[in-house]
């Protein structure tokens, strides 16, 4: 005889499923962010070229060159997990590059820039200016030197697995060396002046101001570009493997993937777009300095794109041009206080917000969800 078998436990209850989405729910999110993009694309092309006096502009595009800063480092930083303290090195090579051809272009052809005659320190061209004079070269130089500098950098400290706390102070320590180097160059780089005093950008007067307004539109333009640039590399497979290298760069090599290579690409795309900003900061402000790419504009770079929340591409350029806005106006009024201001604000939206402002809305919807047990009865 065989033994009876006992009967079988009773399968446990299926968890509920969760809520479908309404096709009208799921239609609007669809379209969202086209929706947002020609909403920006409106406020920045019509609305406040119409609103705004010519200062007011040229403030705003300003700080839509810092935005662009921003979303780079909403790439490297908010998906990729490296803090990168020294953007200030690829904003400034990109600036200088730009500078340099338009002194040369005001200069006229064979002639040296009006700061080395005044300087009097040398009689002839650099022969690294020269390659300047061409605009085709200079708008290469642009993205090719911040790139490419970030791509040496990128090989020698990520193949060694260099990051955390020590990538971010070698970062920082490049670009104050850079800017030590320009200050130091002062008969060929403008030494702590910079170069300023541009009179033309390719051929068009700045000194009118129809053509500051078209520079005006080409950063709104180069902005609303690198934001679907980055967007959709963050939605891109890529984007899933360089969050994977952030969260657990171990495993990602376990499974066959080289993290120092997504990483690589991350900086590498991130200093372009450093780079972009720079050389589009010096038509619309009219300077490029030492002043502006040191220790302490890296620090206000990652400022505002971690007040405005680092994994969002709007929230990195929302917090961007609100902190160079805040500057603007606060400093005129607590020139004293601005910086420690600026300081309580950022410990302040890193300790309570690590999401930074973006994520104010989800924290609400998220708030705002039924419990599970109230969706399941």
């Amino acid at each position: 005889m065989t033994p009876s078998r006992a009967p079988a436990a009773p399968a446990p209850p299926a968890p509920p499923a969760p809520p479908s989405r309404p096709a009208g729910t799921a239609r609007l999110a669809r379209w969202r962010a086209p929706a947002g993009y020609a909403l920006g694309a409106a406020l920045l092309f019509a609305v406040a070229p119409a609103v705004l006096s010519e200062f007011r502009l040229d403030q705003l595009a300003r700080y839509l060159c810092l935005a662009i800063v921003a979303v780079g480092i909403g790439l490297a930083w908010g998906r990729g997990g490296m803090l990168v303290l020294g953007q200030g090195l690829f904003f400034g090579l990109g600036g200088y590059a730009m500078a340099m051809h338009l002194k040369l272009a005001d200069a006229g052809p064979g002639r040296l820039p009006d700061f080395m005659l005044l300087y009097g320190s040398t009689d002839t061209l650099p022969w690294w200016w020269e390659p300047f004079r061409s605009p085709a070269f200079a708008l290469a130089a642009v993205l090719v030197l911040p790139m490419g500098l970030a791509a040496v950098i990128g090989l020698l400290v990520f193949r060694r697995r260099v990051r955390g706390a020590y990538f971010a102070i070698l970062s920082q320590a490049l670009a104050a060396a850079f800017a030590i180097l320009l200050i130091g160059q002062q008969g060929t780089t403008g030494g702590t002046n910079g170069l300023t005093n541009f009179q033309g950008f390719f051929g068009f007067s700045l000194n009118d101001p129809l053509n500051r307004r078209t520079v005006y539109f080409l950063i709104a333009g180069a902005l609303l570009a690198v934001m679907l640039l980055a967007r959709q590399l963050f939605n891109s497979r890529y984007g899933e493997l360089l969050v994977a290298v952030r969260d657990s760069e171990e495993r990602v090599r376990f499974l066959g993937y080289d993290p120092a290579l997504v990483k690589l690409t991350a900086y590498v795309i991130s200093a372009g777009m450093a780079g972009l900003a720079g050389a589009l900061f010096v038509p619309a402000v009219g300077i490029i300095s030492p002043a502006l790419i040191g220790i302490v504009p890296s620090i206000q770079f990652l400022i505002g794109a971690a007040i405005g929340g680092r994994t969002s591409v709007v929230g990195v350029v929302l917090g961007a041009v609100a902190v160079a806005w805040a500057q603007t106006t606060l400093s005129e009024e607590f020139p004293a206080a601005w910086t420690y201001f600026q300081g309580a604000l950022f410990v302040v939206v890193v300790a309570f917000l690590p999401g930074g402002l973006a994520s104010v809305a989800s924290l609400v919807r998220r708030r705002r969800r039924p419990a599970p047990e109230a969706v399941g009865a």
